[in-house]
């Protein structure tokens, strides 16, 4: 499955890259494939890892957060593997072109 999360401490600030950079080195450690970009970081693995894994990111914010927003999205299609590069692979076969990612 892949799942593509974000999470914002409330109050800390307009700039939250230390809390991203606190997410990632959890998301790093964990082994699973992901894709860090300007919104979100996509991760991907089973269920119950890709959960387990935000759900350590979420804890590691509300650390010393009194709020945090956590924002979720998940494909889970069953049997598939190597999404985080086939699906931009697929559309880039359409187009004819490589896409910047």
């Amino acid at each position: 499955m892949l799942a593509e999360f974000s999470i914002t401490p409330i109050g800390k600030g307009t700039s939250v890259s230390k809390y991203v950079a606190r997410c990632l080195k959890i998301v790093d450690a964990s082994g699973l494939d992901y894709r860090m970009n300007a919104m979100g970081t996509v991760v991907e693995g089973s269920f119950d890892e890709v959960l387990s894994l935000i759900a350590k990111c979420h804890k590691a914010v509300a650390r010393d957060s009194e709020r945090v927003s956590t924002i979720i999205k998940i494909d889970d299609r069953k049997g598939a593997r190597g999404q985080l590069e086939a699906k931009v692979r697929r559309v880039e076969r359409v187009l004819g072109r490589t896409l910047r990612t």
